[in-house]
């Protein structure tokens, strides 16, 4: 049985659903168990697996606490894994499931929490729902300041964006190029060579999404679908000294043409399906150092999570939530991120 926390309501009946069992005759069926809102996988495919549904609820056990979600967060990775194709076989999930690893809300049982606005990552499901259930190890209190949807935002994309800068040891003076820079992690990325002193190059695929990269500061600006985008970027911004790879595919591997003696690689996506095809040989023989992924423990991520938030409370990092989505349309918030319609970061909200 699909299960979620315990209900804002103490109870919810509602005939047909998870949990009913039939009465004797003449009476009707209703569910006796307390249920939440959510949105449940039943097979792999197309967005319209996302179907929501009333599932039976749960509560916390020890060392762990119920979170009233208001936000969850959408990934491109959910939407592979929701088609049958994440990036590793190892993600694939027993069905029936709730999708969903980061939310953010207000804590609501008896705990040392209660009543607190937190974000929290739940080890890769149960975030499409009214309420989640975490261990207490997982939560990191929201900012005064800093609206809870900003720190959904911020909770994956911004660890990744600092842990990724941090292992690419940017320089003032650098070239930074940032792929598929109106994307959640890219608009962060941006903001963060910006910062360092870096010379930022942008690319994505649409003209909106460009815009959204010179509104956060960067030097240059180019479209890489279409064709000569690496002529283009030689032009404008010369040899290259950073770049970092969330496409994957001919794209990375374009763009890793581009960086010259001493440059680094970091790769941590694959938007095109596929992980750019740079090898240790390649490398080598370009003398380049590839650091992929953002290579940090679990307590590191924890800290990197919390450094984001504290430097977007205090101005100087500003996610970009491009759409946001009704818990109930999960489905269309995975169909559109597909179709590359979407510009930063896409939540859902929990009403």
């Amino acid at each position: 049985m699909i299960t979620a926390a315990r209900p804002r309501s103490a109870r919810r009946a509602a005939g047909g659903t998870y949990g009913a069992s039939r009465l004797g005759a003449g009476e009707s069926f209703r569910v006796e168990e307390a249920c939440v809102r959510a949105v449940v996988m039943r097979e792999f495919g197309p967005p319209e697996v996302l179907e929501p549904a009333d599932v039976a609820d749960v509560g916390g056990g020890p060392d762990e606490v119920v979170i009233d979600v208001e936000f969850a967060s959408v990934t491109f990775v959910e939407t592979q894994i929701r088609a049958g194709r994440p990036p590793h076989p190892s993600m694939l999930p027993a069905l029936p499931v709730i999708l969903g690893n980061g939310v953010g809300g207000t804590v609501s049982d008896a705990s040392p929490w209660s009543g607190l606005r937190v974000v929290a990552s739940l080890n890769g499901t149960g975030g499409y729902a009214e309420r989640a259930v975490t261990s207490a190890s997982h939560l990191i209190r929201v900012p005064d300041g800093l609206a809870t949807r900003d720190a959904v935002a911020l909770l994956a994309d911004g660890r990744t964006a600092l842990a990724l800068a941090g292992r690419a040891g940017l320089q003032a003076g650098e070239t930074v190029l940032v792929e598929a820079a109106g994307g959640g992690v890219g608009t962060l990325l941006v903001q963060i060579a910006r910062r360092a002193g870096a010379r930022v190059v942008a690319l994505a695929g649409q003209p909106r999404k460009l815009a959204v990269a010179r509104d956060l500061g960067a030097d240059v600006t180019v479209d890489y679908s279409r064709d000569g985008w690496e002529k283009q970027v030689r032009d404008a911004a010369g040899q290259v000294d950073v770049v970092f790879d969330g496409v994957g595919g001919d794209i990375g591997l374009a763009a890793f043409g581009l960086l010259g003696e001493g440059g680094r690689f970091c790769p941590f996506g694959m938007a095109s399906g596929n992980f750019a095809p740079v090898t240790p040989e390649l490398a080598e023989s370009r003398q380049v150092t590839v650091r992929a992924g953002a290579g940090a423990s679990p307590e590191e991520l924890v800290t990197l999570a919390r450094t984001a938030l504290a430097e977007a409370a205090a101005g100087r990092l500003r996610p970009i939530i491009g759409q946001e989505f009704e818990l109930a349309d999960a489905a269309g918030a995975h169909a559109a991120i597909e179709a590359r319609e979407t510009v930063g970061k896409t939540l859902l909200t929990v009403p």
